[in-house]
């Protein structure tokens, strides 16, 4: 079976980590945003995340002809009211380190250190400029007492996910996967496109 070409619309090293194991094995060859380093950023203003991956992955496909696959992710904690949802990434800190302290400062004014809180990851599929498939995942868990662990990236340290008993960053990547938002966003994916996969082709796709 050949090969198809799919575009992942991030530069994040982490996600596309992350991405490219939950699709390992699918006749895909991968590229990502440094492959198309003259394409500009798109600034991301949804209001949701969904609204934000479906954005990037047709802005992302028309600029480079490619079929992409876009995502948008963050962290929502009760306590915050969602925050910082959207904003996870431009959330007020230079580093993730800072934007922990921000956190955990607010945290404190409201007496609420330990609240619950989920991370949530949106995808979107386009081909020219059609919308193929939308997912979205969500893991539930709670802001640990202070972070924890050097694995993964982002706010993974401050996630305890509790059928655990650690952050998401006190675990390896297949761990992490195996019940991450992302994880469960693009396992969908990959059923969708195993699909399309033996439809076209069902002797090599059942192989």
């Amino acid at each position: 079976m050949n090969e198809r070409r799919l575009l992942v619309a991030s530069t994040n090293p982490g996600k596309i980590r992350e991405i490219r194991l939950a699709l390992a094995g699918l006749p895909l060859a991968l590229e990502t945003l440094d492959d198309h380093p003259g394409v500009p950023a798109l600034e991301e203003t949804g209001a949701t995340f969904a609204e934000n991956a479906r954005a990037k992955a047709l802005y992302y496909a028309r600029a480079t002809g490619r079929p992409t696959v876009a995502e948008d992710s963050g962290l929502e904690i009760a306590a915050l009211g969602g925050a910082p949802g959207v904003r996870s990434a431009r959330y007020n800190g230079a580093t993730y380190a800072e934007k922990f302290e921000r956190l955990y400062a607010e945290l404190r004014a409201r007496g609420a250190t330990d609240s619950p809180a989920r991370f949530v990851c949106a995808l979107a599929l386009v081909e020219g400029e059609r919308v193929r498939f939308e997912a979205e995942g969500v893991v539930e868990g709670r802001i640990a007492p202070e972070p924890r662990g050097t694995n993964g990236f982002g706010y993974d340290p401050i996630f305890f996910y509790p059928p655990y008993g650690r952050t998401l960053a006190e675990v390896d990547d297949e761990a992490k996967l195996a019940v991450s938002h992302r994880g469960r966003a693009f396992r969908q994916l990959r059923e969708f496109l195993l699909g399309e996969l033996r439809a076209a082709d069902p002797v090599s796709a059942g192989r």
